[in-house]
């Protein structure tokens, strides 16, 4: 029993990593575009002004605004909202993961001298870099790209249909 359900979590693990990582590359891109723009000097000046604590606190705010978007998607497709509940997913985590991964470069150290955060990131390297390790997440890892390029392509298509209902039921 034991054993099954670490096989469970590691699989929930993995699939959870693989999707943050798919997102990750479209946040990634949008979040250094987004940074190219004069616009955001000044609100990138004060966030480097700000001290540990309240950079704690914007970095925690995109979690807890968009964290709670997972289920609520989750739910939306479960009543039959397909297309509502994938968009709101996807559009949610590319936002959280754009803001928390820019908030996060940009305040770094002054995340890190506290003390409590410090302990957290280093447990949460340290559980990734141990999902990372295992063969599973290896096998993930080749079949990443091509479930991006699934992805990519299923999107382009999409966009170059929009009347295509992209859950269709025959």
């Amino acid at each position: 029993m034991n054993r099954m359900l670490k096989a469970i979590v590691v699989f929930l693990a993995a699939v959870y990593f693989l999707v943050d990582t798919i997102f990750l590359t479209f946040a990634r891109s949008l979040a250094n575009w987004i940074a190219e723009h004069w616009i955001f000097e000044s609100f990138r000046a004060w966030i480097i002004s700000l001290t540990p604590y309240p950079a704690l606190a914007l970095f925690a705010l995109p979690l807890a605004v968009l964290e709670p978007v997972k289920p609520n998607a989750a739910y939306l497709v479960g009543t039959g909202h397909v297309v509502t509940g994938l968009t709101l997913m996807v559009a949610g985590e590319i936002l959280k993961l754009m803001l928390v991964e820019r908030l996060f470069s940009i305040s770094r150290d002054k995340l890190m001298s506290i003390p409590a955060f410090a302990w957290v990131y280093r447990k949460y390297r340290a559980a990734k870099d141990s999902i990372i390790s295992t063969i599973a997440w290896q096998g993930v890892r080749r079949w990443s790209p091509i479930a991006q390029y699934l992805i990519r392509s299923h999107a382009l298509k999409a966009a170059r249909n929009p009347r295509r209902i992209i859950f269709q039921s025959r």
